[in-house]
């Protein structure tokens, strides 16, 4: 008798899974509490998998043999509850495909910030090289969905911790973890040390034949690392140091060094830039370097890679003001970053939907840089709070455009406004 799978969520996740289980002989059943998209729908139903949306019943989930649970479900939710209460086997999607993957090797990329830059100089440079691989996870196609329709030799996928957090035998060859900061501890209860349990869960089953890329700079992740017995090759990036094996910039200088190996690169060569760009890049260049891609390939790939939307993104100049879009910043440490990167008086755009943050870090290179900052959001006291004593001007908005236009308004010639909101989906 076939086994009975049920798949929570019905998004690129979920569907993906559902099309891969019933490839692989489950009988699947796919179970929304929310609206399904209409192109996820047609998925399902010219596959012939069963669905249902806007409701969990609970007799068609809990005879599951097993649950897929996608990402955006968290734990707290009654039916993931009582799911776990009657002991069945939760899985997460990249768990499902690791399964059927097959000999295929995977570079799997998680951490606070910097993911899907540096998921995507490792797709990137796999590309220029010309392997045989595929961008999967949170960008793409989900991983699941790929090894169905499309299998590779090489799987480069950006993970996030929820992903991590139901995982049992999946285990990439290369882990790489570009920090950790505070960042969804509404998920965790509040508890980081619970945050940073789980996206180490990445090195869980690795072995002595694998490899796992950190930045030694990040001093919650060293802290892990020096504390916890990690069974892989360790390869640390750094600013401070050089190590025997890892990457390191000194003087402007990348060097790579992994066995016998070693590559140098000068910083003003990459097209990404700022401080946070030339981890990402280290992150990735050593990544590359233990497939055993070549070095020019290495080094053209960083040379033409393009910025991501809405990264620090130079969007125009308007009557001598500057703007640059980085609405990706939806945690303190990412506006920490593109503020340290700034080099003129900036007006800075800030808040939305507040994660628990701390905005503490920020305040010297507030006081050192900003001159204005315009607030976003519903609830904007913490910010307030915390920079009175930092800014001279500081207003709310209740909006994208509003908040633009007051940035504009505060701004001279030769100002930069800086859309980093440190926030989620803001209004």
């Amino acid at each position: 008798m076939s086994k009975r799978l049920v798949i929570l969520g019905a998004g690129e996740s979920g569907v993906g899974a559902a099309l891969l289980g019933q490839h692989h002989g489950y009988e699947v059943f796919v179970s929304d509490g929310s609206p399904i998209k209409d192109n996820y729908k047609k998925d399902l139903e010219q596959n012939n998998i069963r669905y249902e949306e806007k409701q969990h019943t609970e007799e068609l989930i809990l005879n599951a043999d097993e649950v897929m649970k996608s990402p955006g479900i968290p734990e707290k939710a009654a039916i993931v509850e009582k799911i776990r209460s009657k002991g069945i086997k939760v899985i997460s999607e990249i768990e499902l495909a690791y399964r059927y993957k097959g000999d295929s090797k995977i570079v799997g990329i998680t951490g606070s910030n910097g993911k899907t830059t540096t998921t995507s100089l490792i797709y990137h440079i796999f590309k220029t090289a010309e392997l045989n691989c595929a961008l999967v996870g949170n960008i793409g196609y989900s991983f699941a969905r790929q090894v169905k329709e499309d299998p590779k030799e090489w799987y480069v996928a950006e993970i996030s911790s929820f992903q991590l957090d139901d995982i049992h035998e999946f285990r990439p060859e290369i882990a790489v973890m570009t920090n950790i900061t505070e960042d969804h501890l509404d998920r965790y209860d509040y508890n980081f040390e619970n945050y940073i349990r789980s996206k180490f869960r990445i090195t869980m089953n690795q072995t002595n034949e694998d490899h796992f890329i950190y930045c030694e700079d990040d001093p919650v992740t060293n802290k892990y690392v020096q504390e916890h017995p990690i069974q892989t090759n360790l390869l640390p990036f750094t600013m401070t140091r050089e190590p025997n094996r890892g990457a390191f910039i000194i003087k402007d200088q990348m060097t790579i060094k992994t066995n016998d190996e070693k590559m140098q690169m000068s910083i003003y060569d990459f097209t990404l830039k700022g401080k946070h760009n030339q981890y990402n890049t280290m992150a990735a260049g050593l990544a590359s370097s233990v497939v055993g891609i070549r070095k020019s390939k290495i080094r053209e790939a960083v040379q033409s890679f393009e910025s991501l939307e809405h990264r620090m993104e130079f969007v125009s100049t308007i009557r001598g003001v500057e703007f640059i879009n980085d609405s990706k910043a939806t945690n303190v440490n990412s506006t920490w970053y593109a503020l340290e990167s700034m080099r003129k008086p900036t007006i800075l755009i800030l808040g939305g939907v507040d994660k628990g943050n701390d905005y503490e870090m920020l305040r010297e290179l507030v006081r050192e840089k900003v001159k204005a900052i315009v607030c976003l959001g519903l609830d904007n006291r913490k910010i307030h709070e915390v920079f009175q004593n930092d800014v001279p001007l500081m207003v709310n908005t209740g909006n994208a455009e509003e908040a633009v236009k007051a940035a504009f308004h505060f701004a001279n010639p030769g100002d930069v406004i800086l859309l980093s909101p440190a926030c989620a989906s803001f209004d």
